[in-house]
């Protein structure tokens, strides 16, 4: 077994522990006493080529994260099961008081993938469920297109069911209905190295960087 990786993450984390604790001291003393006040939710795929930190250029206690497969997020339910991304919700928008929360969608998603070939998984088959009406809809609308240009386009589908699941929380609903919070759909092209937004008024994704 090949130790080089492990070796270099405690290699990070020294460059980390000499950026912050030495050469700003006062820092992390800020976080652990005033405690975490992020203005922004994002909730992002699992996938290791996304991640938020290096996309945005984001330090600790900027963002609020969750990433699952996907960047999904399910439907409110109170079933008595355990519910990983929707507590983070709750807890993000009644207790952190986000102003906005992201759905950071991105290209090349093996959860869509999954998805749209009907791969199954113990796990990974019925959490990608969650998108079945937006498979549905590229289906019918992209029936003539090659498999790539479906995905592409369940990528984006399934970013606006997460933000419609969004509006089933009691509590990000209300803050939406007062203003309080905005919710945003981005998409991360990795090829082209782009920012897409979602556009509600023009009902599709626009270039944001």
């Amino acid at each position: 077994m090949n130790n080089d990786v492990i070796d270099t993450m405690i290699d990070g984390f020294k460059e980390f522990r000499h950026s912050y604790y030495e050469k700003r001291p006062d820092f992390f003393d800020t976080l652990v006493e005033k405690g975490q006040s992020p203005k922004v939710m994002l909730i992002g795929c699992s996938d290791s080529r996304v991640t938020p930190t290096s996309l945005y250029g984001s330090e600790p206690g900027d963002i609020f994260v969750v990433r699952n497969v996907a960047n999904l997020v399910p439907p409110a339910e109170q079933d008595g099961h355990l519910h990983g991304t929707s507590a983070a919700v709750d807890f993000a928008v009644s207790h952190l008081e986000v102003e906005h929360i992201i759905i950071n969608g991105h290209s090349h998603c093996g959860g869509m993938k999954a998805l749209l070939n009907g791969t199954e998984g113990k796990y990974v088959g019925p959490w990608v469920e969650i998108a079945r009406d937006a498979r549905s809809d590229v289906m019918r609308g992209y029936a003539d297109a090659s498999p790539e240009e479906q995905a592409r386009a369940l990528e984006k589908a399934s970013i606006l069911v997460s933000l419609e699941n969004l509006l089933t929380f009691d509590s990000v609903r209300r803050r939406v209905v007062r203003g309080e919070m905005q919710l945003h759909g981005w998409y991360f092209d990795m090829e082209e190295g782009a920012l897409l937004a979602y556009n509600a008024s023009a009902h599709q994704f626009e270039r944001l960087a």
